[in-house]
């Protein structure tokens, strides 16, 4: 036994907060705990005198109200759900950086990600196997150097492989209010939308073989003030017995939505690459256009000036005052480098971008086809051939975009060589020989930029990259194009599935549009799928709960739900008043949900192991306030004394399974009457009374609450009553030292 100096666990910080803390939840892999708290802030502590790592303000886009948070299984990825903006958004564990954001239907209540523990040999080869798109395509170019912020630029071309994550399936699980759950595999696609459960989600857990999900909700009448808190146990047993494709099915899914990201940036570079074009135009040559006073417009001045070679008075002093000759080649090259890099994000990220995006819907088309596999799953081809279709009729806008911008180039460069040479002789400066060539063709170049595009020429590109429904204003010129008439006149290929239908009336945007739409369909149809093959397996009303007065966060109370990986059971953890004591109840279930386990329920209570001066033969004084499981074997719970005495402690303690399942238990099981709720047959719950031996500390000075365990990494959070004072423990300190000696013992 340890010395009685020596209190069992070991306190390594501890902290008064400005702001109370709604939400706490240790990372898996490492010393960090995230917080969320009640300004909206989403903040990351080490452990280590509980150091601040950094803080995520709340903002206007995002949100501002906090409701759940949750880690990815590998650490590396923290998500959090905004209620008032109904979004998701997943963020980088080293910077406080989204990486990756969605919106849901419905304000979301708690979130629970987890990681399929199950293994075969065909998942085994699919995780070690090259994933054969980065051996067949070629790696997307870098975003330009002003998009910094997003995962596709120079600098942060490994941050999309760490939202991706490792191959091993992970699903993020969604709980919202009115029955809202839903699935999303590897938190970024949605593989399911579960239906079917009553009330606001209090509590999820997915088990680790996807064979069953629990589910804690909250039923509330509007008439009555009391809660209902029911459990759920759904089977999902769909998603385990299909795992394999499963697990292909989401991770082609996630290739997709990160590409269709891709293109919407790679649009937003090129309307800002346009608006620069814009800009320039307007503080140059259209206040010059808009300062001429005469009858005559700017444009006929121009043609008098390249039929006869000799300017009007006034345009000649506009020009030479105000846009002067070094002022127009500044504005050429700058008009020019805007065109080239416009053109340079069509082809190599447009089109890179949208041939990637072929090649996985169409090995997605392919996996559709295998029947037998992808069926049940809701896979459909014929909606993937359209999604195929409209990725087609995207790529032919993009390179009808390069053309227009192709031939407004050669207009604008004759149109700006052109006035430089006269500007040039109108200030009687030397023209160099070979920019006094001016071909018939030149001539007819600018004529035509003079007549028809010196207004057009900034509708025509800008037409296409409009975000508007509208069509276009000037549609390009297809008469006498061969290839058109002969389509027209053929009836078979008009119909023929292997050309993509071209919009000529469209813009580039609408298209990309009516792209995402039609892919987003044919991604949903899975999730409706494999959602209705959800089905209610058990369900049980637990207690009623008082509208609570105080404005505790829904997110710290019990119940509290636990998935054993190895032995594949789910445990409830909740508390019942009996006699103003807090017992606290385990709930079991196997994952199977054709199985039973012995002991569905048992209570706790603790006997007195506080040596207080006045000691009490009563040995039922203590009352649970929180409890949570800190790995299989052991449960964490903060107690307080519920004797009638002042100065009341509060204690952390360690419960051990093993103490509360013993062999004798066997023939105590309850008999469960479904009809009433469990609070109402509490009398009969079979009650062990564990007396703790060591594992327990009393928390001195503070108004101890909540508890946040994390028993991988062997710590926990303590978090008073008022929600602004944390304590942090290392747990295990005893068996690190037997174990750092034992491996010592065993180097020698």
């Amino acid at each position: 036994e340890p010395p009685a100096a020596m209190p069992a666990f070991r306190q390594v910080g501890e902290k008064q907060l400005p702001q109370e803390v709604v939400f706490m939840a240790w990372s898996p892999k490492r010393d960090l705990i995230a917080l969320a708290n009640r300004a909206g802030e989403v903040l990351l502590h080490r452990l280590a005198n509980f150091q601040r790592v950094w803080s995520l303000p709340p903002n206007e886009n995002t949100g501002k109200e906090v409701t759940a948070l949750a880690w990815r299984p590998d650490g590396k990825i923290l998500a959090f759900g905004l209620t008032d903006t109904k979004r998701i958004i997943l963020c980088d564990v080293e910077k406080p950086e989204s990486l990756h954001s969605f919106s849901v239907d419905s304000s979301i209540t708690y979130m629970h990600w987890m990681e399929v523990t199950e293994e075969s040999s065909v998942l085994t080869s699919f995780y070690n196997a090259e994933d054969e798109s980065n051996l067949l395509l070629p790696k997307l170019p870098a975003l330009p150097k002003n998009y910094a912020f997003c995962i596709f630029s120079e600098e942060k071309s490994d941050e999309i492989m760490k939202l991706l994550g490792d191959v091993r399936l992970n699903a993020l699980v969604l709980g919202g209010s009115s029955g809202f759950i839903e699935i999303y595999a590897y938190g970024m696609f949605k593989i399911a939308t579960v239906t079917g459960v009553a009330g606001s989600c209090r509590g999820l857990c997915l088990s680790g073989d996807l064979k069953s999900l629990s589910v804690i909700t909250e039923i509330r009448d509007s008439s009555d003030s009391e809660a209902e808190i029911t459990y759920f146990q759904l089977d999902t047993s769909l998603l385990s017995s299909y795992l394999p494709e499963v697990t292909r099915m989401a991770r082609k899914f996630t290739h997709i939505s990160t590409l269709l990201q891709y293109i919407k940036l790679s649009l937003t570079c090129m309307c800002e690459a346009w608006e620069e074009i814009l800009m320039q135009m307007d503080s140059r040559l259209t206040k010059f256009v808009q300062e001429k006073n005469t009858t005559t417009s700017v444009q006929d001045e121009f043609m008098q000036l390249l039929l006869w070679g000799k300017a009007s008075l006034e345009l000649q002093a506009l020009l030479m005052n105000q846009l002067t000759v070094k002022g127009l080649k500044k504005l050429g090259q700058s008009i020019e480098s805007s065109y080239s890099s416009i053109q340079k994000l069509v082809i190599s990220h447009l089109q890179s971008g949208s041939e990637a995006l072929l090649y996985h819907l169409s090995e997605l088309k392919g996996m559709a086809l295998w029947k037998q596999k992808y069926e049940s799953l809701g896979l459909d081809a014929s909606g993937i051939e359209e999604a195929i279709t409209a990725v087609g009729s995207f790529i032919l806008k993009a390179n009808e975009l390069l053309q227009v911008i192709d031939s407004s180039m050669k207009n604008f460069k004759a149109f700006f060589r052109w006035l430089y040479v006269a500007m040039l002789r109108m200030s009687e400066d030397h023209v160099l020989p070979e920019l006094n060539k001016m071909t018939q063709k030149d001539i007819t170049f600018v004529a035509d930029f003079l007549t028809e595009h010196f207004n057009e020429v900034i509708i025509l590109i800008c037409q296409y990259l409009k975000d508007e429904d509208d069509d276009l204003v000037s549609p390009p010129n297809t008469e006498g194009n061969q290839w058109f008439n002969f389509l027209k006149n053929s009836t078979h290929l008009k119909e023929s599935p292997l050309l993509f239908p071209y919009y000529p009336e469209k813009s580039l945007h609408f298209v990309k549009r009516q792209m995402e739409g039609v892919i987003d369909q044919c991604l949903q149809k899975p999730a409706d799928v494999i959602g209705k093959s959800v089905h209610q397996a058990v369900c049980m009303s637990l207690y009623k709960t008082a509208q609570s007065e105080d404005s505790t966060p829904q997110l710290f109370k019990l119940p509290f739900l636990w998935n054993d990986k190895t032995s594949n059971i789910h445990y409830v953890l909740f508390t019942i008043l009996e006699n103003s004591i807090s017992k606290i109840c385990i709930l079991r279930r196997h994952t199977d949900t054709s199985r039973s386990v012995s002991n569905g329920i048992l209570a706790v209570e603790f006997g007195n192991f506080l040596n207080s001066i006045n000691e009490s033969s009563d040995s039922r004084c203590y009352s649970c306030l929180d409890a949570h499981f800190y790995d299989d074997e052991t449960v964490t719970v903060v107690l307080k004394e519920s004797m009638e005495q002042e100065g009341k402690e509060r204690v952390l303690a360690q419960l051990p399974l093993s103490s509360v399942y013993t062999d004798e238990d066997q023939d105590r099981e309850l008999i469960w009457d479904s009809t009433k709720r469990l609070d109402e047959q509490s009398g009969e719950i079979p009650t062990r009374t564990v007396f703790l031996e060591n594992q327990w500390r009393v928390l001195e000075n503070m108004k101890a609450q909540y508890v946040s365990v994390n028993g991988i990494r062997k710590v926990s959070c303590v978090l008073s009553s008022n929600l602004r004072h944390v304590r942090v423990f290392e747990m295990d300190v005893e068996d690190d030292g037997e174990e750092e000696e034992e491996e010592t013992t065993q180097i020698a």
